[in-house]
């Protein structure tokens, strides 16, 4: 079993800048690839980044060059940094867990990019 949690959401202004976290615990020797997801009111979930455990990673095009997501081993926590942001941006945003046999999912933070 692998629990993740985020954390990091809130409001922010257009162009403005936020830093999302996620923390996985458990099995988690087990977790090849983590990543964010999103899904706006509305719209189906979709993939905003992911890095897997050897470093590699993988961006949406809506968010390369804006986006970033890192890794902190000792942690056991990865990071979505998210600047320029937009207001189409806005969206309740997931960690994700993948052991190649099985997801896991946090329960999402909100990130609502607003004047």
């Amino acid at each position: 079993q692998v629990q993740v949690v985020e954390s990091g959401g809130g409001l922010v202004q257009p162009g403005g800048s936020l830093r999302l976290s996620c923390a996985a615990s458990g099995s988690i020797f087990s977790i090849y690839a983590m990543g964010w997801y999103r899904q706006a009111p509305g719209k189906q979930r979709e993939l905003v980044a992911t890095i897997t455990n050897s470093g590699s990673t993988n961006y949406a095009d809506s968010v390369k060059g804006r986006f970033t997501i890192s890794r902190d081993n000792a942690k056991n926590t990865v990071y979505l940094q998210m600047n320029s942001l937009k207001p189409e941006d806005t969206a309740v945003y997931y960690c994700n867990g993948d052991t190649l046999s099985r997801n896991y999912w946090g329960q999402g933070t909100q990130v609502t990019v607003s004047s």
